[in-house]
């Protein structure tokens, strides 16, 4: 019943709003260059389904490769300022410094750097954006460690990296699971904008700025519609990752 009620309840929320939205547009008569009604959209994802699921497809692996880069990348950096404080000292700075890179600075700049028929500056930006979230809790999981482990541990005289793959990093997985999450939301949303400044045209974000630009706004909604789902399916897969890695806190939870 729980679970009912939490899958239930944000699906009526959403009903509610769209049902909303559609007799606000309707009601108001508001122009479809400022608001389009939800019915539009979805006539417009109807018919473009085809280019939506193509467009998909290359947002989606640029913001795969994107995740699993940065994500891989994190992790092993923060391994190693688990070990070394001066490292920690150092990384956790530098970190902040490149989390607050917007976007719209760095894609133009990557873009100029390689090929316009190259896909490498919007996974570059993406892994770029999965870092942060990745390797703050990583680091953060793996300094909770058991005293009672710690010294188990050290009584076995134990290698530091023994340490870390035996102790550290299995009980960091609730934390690393956390980034990934929070990661996973981002890796679409970086790949998409990325897209907006160049390079090739076969992407949802290239589809969203073609439509609006041509002011078909319900194709550039449905697009974006496109890329909402494509982030929830991120997420989704990631719990479901999660689930698998960490069955006993499924069941602690439920």
């Amino acid at each position: 019943m729980r679970r009912l009620r939490a899958v239930l309840a944000p699906v009526v929320v959403g009903v509610l709003a769209v049902v909303g939205w559609q007799a606000v547009v309707t009601l108001g008569r508001i122009a479809p260059f400022i608001l389009p009604a939800p019915s539009e959209i979805w006539n417009e994802f109807v018919e473009q389904r085809a280019n939506i699921w193509h467009a998909g497809l290359a947002s989606g692996a640029n913001a795969l490769i994107g995740l699993i880069g940065g994500s891989i990348v994190a992790i092993l950096v923060a391994l190693a300022a688990s070990r070394w404080r001066p490292l920690s000292e150092v990384s956790i700075p530098f970190a902040a410094v490149v989390n607050a890179l917007p976007i719209i600075a760095l894609a133009p700049i990557l873009n100029n750097m390689f090929e316009t028929t190259s896909s490498i500056p919007r996974r570059l930006v993406t892994a770029i954006v999965v870092f942060f979230p990745v390797f703050i809790n990583t680091l953060r999981g793996l300094r909770e460690v058991d005293p009672i482990h710690r010294e188990l541990m050290h009584s076995y005289a134990a290698s530091g990296w023994t340490f870390a793959a035996k102790v550290r990093l299995p009980g960091a997985l609730p934390y690393v699971f956390t980034g990934l999450r929070q990661a996973s939301s981002l890796a679409v949303i970086a790949a998409v904008v990325a897209e907006y400044f160049g390079g090739l045209q076969n992407g949802l974000g290239s589809r969203i700025t073609s439509a609006a630009a041509f002011t078909a706004y319900p194709r550039a909604w449905a697009f974006v519609v496109g890329a909402c789902l494509l982030g929830l399916v991120f997420y989704l897969t990631t719990l479901l990752i999660e689930r698998l890695a960490m069955p006993y806190r499924a069941r602690l939870i439920a």
